[in-house]
């Protein structure tokens, strides 16, 4: 008899078929339906797949008794309750390296939006306005990029960055021994000083909440651009629309907002921000590949061998 899964994130048809095919699905992906899963479904549920951002809480693992698999889909898993996973027994993996590539192709492709207003220029044309009467944006080479975070996303955006002619900053907790010709910095201000370009790829978390906030904004100066694709609460909201609206920093790229689904009120009307809701790890062949990553957990912790990526 196939495994009893709880999905509690939304997946295209074609990757849920790969679940299906495999698991007994219960899919619950609001907070309504989720109650009403585990309440009607509690004795039969054996695995369940979340993210970070929605997360599995305490109580919620204590009402599952058969429960022995807690996956989240992507990298990001700040919001599993690991530690009564672990008091129950509970395995842990997350989906490590199934979607870095894309995610890291999205954060340049919102760095080079908008260091060169893409936006701005596309609505200028649309009104009339050729190049003579635009303002001319800097190209990438030259610039120096501070990646907040440098683990396996920050790592690949910055060979991408490099490639570009950009020379790279970093800060991490410590100083990483494969940073290559990357510059180490020991605090978010001292790299955002140095930085003409912030992005931000560190896990989620409190250890991270905030960590670019005004005194980083002031820093960074009139000519930088912030990215996020880490976290919402990585990014100081309020802080961040203070400094556009004042001109203190020029745009900002978030993919990751504190307050998605819904987009940050105070950012949404600037023309000098980018937003796109929450999809930088999200391609066919990314969500594939977490999905199957998954499932091969799965089937490892039933064979009894090493989960390929554990949390």
């Amino acid at each position: 008899m196939n495994d009893t899964l709880l999905l509690l994130v939304p997946i295209a048809a074609e990757h849920k078929a790969l679940l299906l095919a495999r698991f007994q699905v219960i899919e619950a992906t609001d907070p309504a339906a989720r109650a009403a899963a585990i309440a009607a479904h509690a004795a039969d549920i054996e695995l369940v797949l979340t993210n970070g951002s929605v997360g599995f809480t305490a109580a919620e693992i204590a009402a599952l008794p058969r429960l022995k698999l807690l996956a989240a889909l992507g990298a990001g898993y700040e919001n599993l309750d690991r530690a009564a996973a672990r008091a129950r027994g509970v395995a842990l993996c997350n989906g490590a390296g199934t979607n870095d590539d894309c995610v890291a192709d999205h954060a340049l492709a919102l760095l080079l939006a908008s260091v060169r207003a893409l936006p701005q220029q596309g609505k200028a044309l649309r009104a009339g306005i050729w190049r003579d009467d635009l303002l001319l944006y800097p190209s990438l080479g030259g610039r120096r990029l501070g990646i907040v975070g440098l683990g396996a996303i920050g790592r690949k955006i910055a060979h991408r960055a490099a490639a570009f002619g950009m020379v790279i900053g970093y800060h991490n907790r410590t100083p990483r021994p494969d940073a290559g010709d990357a510059s180490y910095f020991d605090s978010p201000q001292g790299l955002a000083a140095w930085a003409d370009d912030l992005v931000v790829a560190t896990p989620g978390g409190a250890a991270t909440r905030h960590i670019v906030d005004a005194a980083v904004l002031a820093a960074l100066g009139a000519g930088g651009h912030v990215v996020n694709i880490a976290r919402g609460s990585c990014v100081d909201t309020a802080a961040l629309a203070a400094a556009l609206k004042a001109g203190q920093i020029a745009g900002a790229a978030l993919d990751v907002y504190e307050s998605e689904p819904q987009p940050p009120a105070e950012l949404a009307s600037l023309d000098n921000v980018i937003l796109t809701p929450h999809v930088a790890g999200w391609s066919p062949e990314s969500v594939r590949a977490s999905v199957q990553n998954f499932i091969d957990n799965a089937d490892a912790l039933r064979r009894g061998a090493p989960l390929p990526t554990p949390i």
